[in-house]
């Protein structure tokens, strides 16, 4: 019988994925990784705090696996949080869930995972492995239902790591179908609700957060036309977003869109709503799960992309630009954000890798 370290959240996600791991007829121990304390002692975190350890002890109970916990809370603020503060600080999007996956739970939590001769590790996603007749390896893939795919947040997974990997809810789409199996088999956390925020952020505020935690607070600054005209003062450009419209506080006769933030300037650079759509990015901090001679042809690789978690996958041809990536869209895409993660894909929902969008303009 082979061992399988299963990442819990105290969810019902990860909860029916152990249900799922003994039906197949693995021996399932279940992990919760510690990540972040509270700073407010009536607070916690919904993924990773007291509750969630408590909840994933009490299903274990329940099953009768056994439970750890791992403190990576170290690990955690120095990969996730400090990069989380940094990148903001540099007028960019980051997303620490990508972050936290790479590092922490398919880093750490594979190194567990051997310790307790754990031949594979597992998670709530919904995601896919599989063995690729045409790339000659495990690649991951899409879930069927593209409202429920994560792979957008897993394109830093090794490809070595991939053949020791589960995802139980592969072949579910439903959160009513994970919901009823909980309830069928008795578990309290059939109906908790699913995490939205960020772990580490109060009361979903990131910019209350990020005022108390950055060495060099915001300060105000000007907010200019592309042409350089300057219409009004901004707050700090952290309360800024490319594509945000409402309260910039400025008057004009069209309506103004954030297009660009200027960390060196100290600038939120505003446009027409025609000008968030641009069909050129660069990216950089590439991983390819699947390598680039497997795709490359005529010295361009054919993909769909997607430059956000809920934007639909588009058409689009990658170039090698020394140590980067220039991404050409076939459409213009909006509102293209520096610091959000750009994942690639191929026709059948394989994904390809992915990196950082570095620039909507020119490096």
């Amino acid at each position: 019988m082979s061992k399988v370290l299963l990442g819990m959240s105290g969810g019902v996600d990860s909860s029916v994925s152990a249900i799922l791991l003994q039906q197949q007829g693995y021996e399932v121990i279940g992990c919760t990784m510690r990540l972040w304390d509270p700073e407010n002692e009536n607070e916690d975190s919904t993924c990773c705090g007291v509750q969630a350890i408590h909840d994933a002890k009490r299903v274990c109970d329940k099953l009768g696996i056994p439970h750890y916990t791992i403190n990576c809370r170290e690990e955690f603020k120095h990969k996730v949080v400090d990069h989380f503060i940094d990148e903001y600080s540099q007028a960019k999007t980051p997303n620490p869930c990508i972050e936290c996956n790479k590092y922490l739970k398919f880093g750490e939590f594979y190194k567990k995972a051997k310790e307790l001769d754990c031949e594979y590790i597992a998670t709530g996603h919904y995601a896919k492995t599989e063995y690729s007749e045409k790339y000659n390896q495990i690649v991951l893939k899409k879930s069927e239902e593209e409202k429920k795919d994560q792979t957008y947040f897993l394109y830093t997974i090794s490809q070595d790591l991939l053949e020791h990997i589960i995802f139980p809810l592969q072949d579910y789409n439903s959160k009513q179908d994970t919901r009823k199996i909980a309830k069928e088999n008795g578990l309290e956390v059939a109906e908790k609700k699913d995490s939205q925020e960020i772990c580490f952020i109060p009361n979903n505020s990131y910019k209350e957060f990020l005022k108390a935690h950055m060495k060099n607070k915001p300060v105000k600054g000007n907010i200019v036309l592309k042409t350089g005209e300057i219409l009004g003062e901004h707050e700090g450009v952290i309360n800024y977003t490319v594509g945000q419209r409402k309260g910039l506080g400025i008057a004009y006769k069209e309506p103004l869109y954030v297009i660009q933030l200027d960390a060196k300037k100290n600038q939120v650079i505003v446009g027409l709503e025609k000008d968030l759509y641009e069909k050129t990015l660069y990216a950089k901090n590439i991983h390819w799960i699947v390598p680039m001679e497997k795709t490359q042809k005529d010295g361009k690789i054919e993909c769909y992309a997607k430059i956000r978690y809920r934007s639909k996958q588009a058409k689009a041809n990658l170039y090698l630009d020394k140590d980067n990536i220039r991404v050409e869209f076939e459409e213009p895409q909006r509102a293209i954000t520096p610091g959000q993660a750009i994942v690639f894909y191929d026709e059948e929902g394989i994904v390809l890798g992915g990196g950082k969008i570095s620039s909507n303009y020119s490096l």
